[in-house]
């Protein structure tokens, strides 16, 4: 793994850090390509939560490196998208929930990456935006497809035709942050919640995870087939019956 990526394990929460603070954590190719490695390390670990964040004060991911985009042709853009593409897809479809600990600036790619995460805290500080459109470009890595689908068509349509910046205050009432904290609080509030996810039972978690990404990709009807066999298929398994039988003897669960 590159040294501009971070990797870290512990009670079951891994955390991957873009360590790039004197770029903005910018994405560049290495860093991309070490962000899907640790995301696959993460898998390997079988982590029950994986926590995304950027290092230092001032940037979460403050996007593509632009630098390296200013002169690239189709094929070489195709390409890269694809990188990015991959990354997103792999966090989307990572086998338990993903947090964004958005600590600063997420500027396209990095807003984008963050839009894969299952849940987005945001510290105070922090300033989203898809800011593509005033380098004549659009989102590349996946936002004209998964900010329609967590706001409203038009508030998406305005964001990306824009380029508009939210503040962390903005993005938590447009419903793309879950949490807002206090800078000072945001590794706290993030391993809290981290604690409190990879507390609950594995395989439920995956279940509801893989159910929940089904909404995003086929028909309602679809859709609720799905998440009936889902549902069913936990009957048996370990943490279906020590789940009930906990509720049952009024304890708490010991979840594999």
């Amino acid at each position: 793994m590159a040294d501009t990526v971070r990797f870290d394990i512990e009670d079951d929460v891994a955390t991957i850090t873009v360590d790039r603070p004197e770029s903005l954590n910018a994405l560049n190719v290495e860093t991309l390509q070490a962000l899907h490695d640790a995301v696959d390390e993460a898998e390997a670990e079988e982590a029950r939560v994986l926590v995304l964040t950027g290092a230092g004060d001032d940037a979460f991911v403050a996007g593509a490196d632009i630098s390296y985009m200013a002169e690239m042709d189709s094929q070489e853009a195709h390409e890269y998208a694809e990188l990015g593409h991959d990354l997103a897809d792999a966090i989307e479809s990572f086998p338990a929930p993903v947090v964004a600990a958005i600590n600063g600036y997420a500027f396209g790619g990095g807003m984008e990456l963050a839009l894969a995460c299952d849940l987005r805290v945001a510290s105070e500080t922090a300033v989203l935006g898809q800011t593509e459109i005033d380098l004549g470009i659009i989102p590349g890595w996946g936002a004209t497809q998964r900010l329609p689908r967590l706001v409203d068509d038009e508030t998406a349509r305005r964001l990306i035709y824009f380029g508009d910046r939210l503040d962390a205050t903005d993005a938590h009432e447009e419903g793309i942050v879950g949490d807002v904290v206090a800078h000072d609080e945001l590794d706290d509030h993030v391993a809290s919640l981290a604690a409190d996810l990879a507390a609950k039972s594995r395989t439920a978690l995956r279940a509801a995870k893989d159910a929940i990404n089904q909404s995003h990709e086929t028909p309602l009807d679809a859709g609720l087939d799905y998440e009936r066999r889902t549902w069913a298929g936990l009957f048996g398994s370990h943490d279906q019956r020590e789940g009930m039988a906990a509720f049952l003897e009024d304890r708490d669960p010991d979840f594999e």
